[in-house]
Parts: structure tokens; C-alpha cells; sequence
């Protein structure tokens, strides 16, 4: 094999692709990522067992043929290299070392033989649909704060995707929680996606697809089975296995009676919240907010650093309430809220309480409270 490509381009693809292999792997193959070079076109494939990514970038190919390289060295390599260098590489007939040159530079790296590489396989993914890139960004970040990361529960290890209707209209939800705090959100359903199985698509998937996509605008074309996921964009296509388990009964947990209305605004609260926890010093750094008619009040105390209160307006006019929060859950969903304001529905002290975007209804939190 033997091939010139661009410092940048190289640098790229290889970015997309060496994420996926984890820093310590039992499997020394899996260290790696396999180069396939031919018809003026580098494919580079990594893959974890569980979700594998392949790039493909454009490349002077003189002799076609394939082999496999330390995934991390390698990007390393080409990061460090001077900008605008062409790097030239070059795999030895028997298999066993690969060379890169870019200028005065010359590494040589050891390598393994392409046979041993996991075969990718192309599954029968019969569900296909297609959707825009910001409408997939903003369906991941809606709601992945809330996964859990217990490994005990596995099946909340994830984000739960799925079909269903919404007052009449179809849609395509998306949910996610770590038992303490849960996101929803939807869309209107895309073509093609009436019929497809409720999937929960892992949280390192959803961190690697989240990378790919950042500044991508094209439409992503989604394929799926029971166990498997496919998202496919320009000459980028990542597979994954999906979580094999049943996502629990989420309407369940969502008040239907909340009748204590409170609308904020959103980034004074943001701000407040963050000052007041700062005196707290237990791990999940409670606030306690205060409701009457006319304002409220978040407050804070330690043993160690004393206590803070700060008063807000707002706009409420139920009973008067005492309520405790995580701060950082109350920070992570008012970072998700782009409208001015944050409405919230509550019942007690003791209940769950729903957070909603005053001018956006298609995400819906619900938190638990805490003793403060």
C-alpha cells in the first residue's frame, strides 16, 4: 500500500475515527484502525466490538491495499505534524510495519494484519428514515444530560427512541433518565418512521454521533433493526449495537396534576441558582426555593461555610411552598431552555416537579425533589 494525502484532510478523518478505540483494549487488534486504500480514496474503519465507525477521505493512491495501525499513535502522529504537509504512507508487502513521511519527518509504525480486523458485516436494517443534523443535535442534547451512567441499570444507559402519538400527531420521542430527573422530547414523525421498534441507542453512541454531527447540515440517514443502528452522512457511517433491555414505563413518572404554576426567568434563575450553591458543600449541593405570591427565595446552608439566600421575582400566584433541588439537575435543564422564560408545574414538596420552556413545548423535564 502506498498513498499521499493532505496533513488536514488525514487529520480529520482519523479524528473521527480514533475516538471509538478505548486507551486499554485485551484484544490488541482492536488498538488499531484499518486502512483501505484504493481508487483514490483512504477508508478508515475503528471499532470498540460495539459501535464502529468508518471515514473515507480522498488520496493520491499509487499502490492499492490495506493494513492496520495504532489508532492513537497514529492520530498523534498527524496532529503534531506542520500544517499544510503532505504525508506520504507507506505499508511494507509483508504487513508487519508502516512508514509516514512529511517532510524531513519519517516515523515507522508497527503494524497488524488486516485479516485479524473485526468484520463490520453489513446487517439487515429494515426501518429507514431520514433527518436533518439539527434536528438530531438538538434531540441528543435535550436529552442526554439525563442518562444514567449506573451500570447496574443498564437499559438507562442510554436514550430511549421511539414512535408514538402526542394529542393526535405522531411523533418521534426521546427519553432519558437516571431515576432522578427525566427529559422527553419530541418531533414531528419523519417519513418512513411509523413503524420503527423503541430503540435505546448507547451512551457512548450518542457521544460519538454528537461529535460527528457538531458542524454538519446535511440530512443524516438513519437505519435499524432491534439490535442495530446506522446513521450515514457524507462519507461518514456509524454502526452500533443497541441496548438490549426494556426501557421502564416513563409516563408513569410524569405528574399529570401539577397545579402550582410558576414561570421565572430563566438565566436570572440560572445565575442565582449557581451563586446560592456555591455555599454548599455536600455532593449534591441542594438549594431550597421558597415560593409566595410575589418572589422567591433560593437559600443554601453548610455547616462548614454558613448559608446564602438571594430573592428572585416571579410570576405565581398558588399556595405558598417549600421545595428542595439538586442544583447542578436544576442548572444542567435551565442550560436546555432557549426561550427567556422556565414554567414550572408543582404539587408539593414531596412530588415530582415538571420544568418546561415557556415558549417551546416540545421538551418536557421532570425532577424529583430533595430534603433541604
Amino acid at each position: 500500500m502506498k498513498l499521499t494525502i493532505e496533513r488536514a484532510a488525514l487529520l480529520k478523518s482519523l479524528a473521527h475515527v480514533q475516538s471509538v478505540v478505548e486507551r486499554r483494549n485485551t484484544i490488541p487488534i482492536l488498538s488499531n484502525v484499518l486502512l483501505e486504500a484504493s481508487g483514490g480514496k483512504l477508508s478508515l474503519t475503528a471499532t470498540d466490538m460495539d459501535l464502529t465507525i468508518v471515514d473515507e477521505v480522498e488520496a493520491a493512491v499509487s499502490e492499492p491495499g490495506a493494513t492496520t495501525a495504532p489508532a492513537h499513535t497514529f492520530y498523534d502522529i498527524v496532529r503534531k505534524l506542520p500544517d499544510g504537509s503532505q504525508v506520504e504512507v507507506t505499508a511494507s508487502g509483508d504487513g508487519a510495519q508502516m512508514t509516514l513521511k512529511a517532510g524531513r519527518s519519517k516515523f515507522t509504525l508497527a503494524t497488524l494484519p488486516k485479516e485479524d480486523f473485526p468484520a463490520g458485516g453489513d446487517a439487515d436494517l429494515p426501518q429507514a428514515f431520514s433527518l436533518q443534523a439539527g434536528e438530531l443535535r438538538n434531540l441528543i442534547d435535550r436529552t442526554r444530560f439525563a442518562i444514567s451512567t449506573e451500570e447496574t441499570r443498564y437499559y438507562l444507559n442510554g436514550i430511549y427512541v421511539h414512535a408514538t402519538e402526542s394529542d393526535g400527531v405522531e411523533v418521534l420521542r426521546a427519553v432519558a433518565t437516571d431515576g432522578h430527573r427525566l427529559a422527553r422530547f419530541e418531533m414531528p414523525l419523519p417519513q418512513g418512521a411509523v413503524n420503527i421498534p423503541g430503540v435505546i441507542i448507547p451512551r457512548k453512541t450518542v457521544g460519538e454521533l454528537r461529535k460527528l454531527i457538531d458542524e454538519r447540515d446535511e440530512a443524516i440517514e438513519i437505519a435499524l433493526s432491534d439490535t442495530k443502528i446506522r446513521f450515514a452522512f457524507g462519507p461518514t457511517v456509524l454502526t452500533s449495537k443497541l441496548i438490549d433491555g426494556t426501557f421502564p414505563d416513563y409516563e408513569r413518572v410524569i405528574p399529570a396534576s401539577n397545579d402550582k404554576m410558576m414561570r421565572v426567568d430563566c438565566k436570572a434563575f440560572a445565575q442565582a441558582v449557581d451563586r446560592v450553591s456555591t455555599i454548599s458543600t455536600e455532593k449534591s449541593r441542594a438549594v431550597k426555593m421558597s415560593l409566595n405570591n410575589v418572589s422567591m427565595t433560593l437559600s443554601a446552608t453548610s455547616p462548614e461555610n454558613g448559608s446564602a439566600i438571594e430573592e428572585i421575582e416571579v410570576d405565581y400566584d398558588g399556595d405558598a411552598i417549600e421545595i428542595g433541588f439538586n442544583s447542578r439537575y436544576l442548572l444542567d435543564i435551565a442550560m436546555q431552555i432557549e426561550g427567556d422564560s422556565a414554567v414550572f408545574a408543582m404539587a408539593d414538596a414531596a412530588s415530582p416537579t415538571i420544568v418546561q420552556d415557556g415558549k417551546d413545548a416540545s421538551a418536557l423535564y421532570v425532577l424529583m425533589p430533595m430534603r433541604v
